[in-house]
């Protein structure tokens, strides 16, 4: 009988120890941090992007690719530091609604902005 009773206690205190899993609508601070994130880093590869593409060209707008590729550099390893602190904070796994995933996403996605950003800025110097 002692040792049901010891199984169900610890059971008991097993679940009580596991972090609820959020509503999915319910709007934590884990989950607003990895939307950030995840547009600041999108915003990066956006602008990386658009610089990049028009690095290739000679004369006028030299400027505006500069302007991009500087400013992919800004978003995209925002997105990064700031999905990276999601993600170390992050007190459940996927699908807790602590925005882990979010974070995950934001890492990736800054990254590919930060890489972008810089081949475009390494383009303009060098078409110039």
């Amino acid at each position: 009988m002692s040792i049901r009773i010891s199984l169900a206690a610890s059971s008991a205190a097993h679940d009580w120890v596991q972090p609820i899993a959020a509503d999915a609508y319910t709007m934590s601070a884990g989950r607003l941090g990895a939307i950030v994130a995840a547009l600041a880093g999108l915003a990066g590869v956006a602008v990386g992007g658009l610089a990049l593409a028009r690095s290739t060209g000679r004369g006028r707008g030299r400027r505006n690719v500069r302007r991009g590729a500087i400013a992919a550099l800004v978003a995209g390893p925002f997105g990064v530091v700031l999905g990276g602190l999601v993600v170390a904070t992050a007190d459940g796994g996927l699908g807790t609604g602590n925005g882990l995933g979010g974070g995950y996403v934001a890492l990736l996605v800054g990254s590919v902005g930060t890489v972008l950003g810089g081949l475009a800025l390494t383009r303009a110097h060098r078409a110039h």
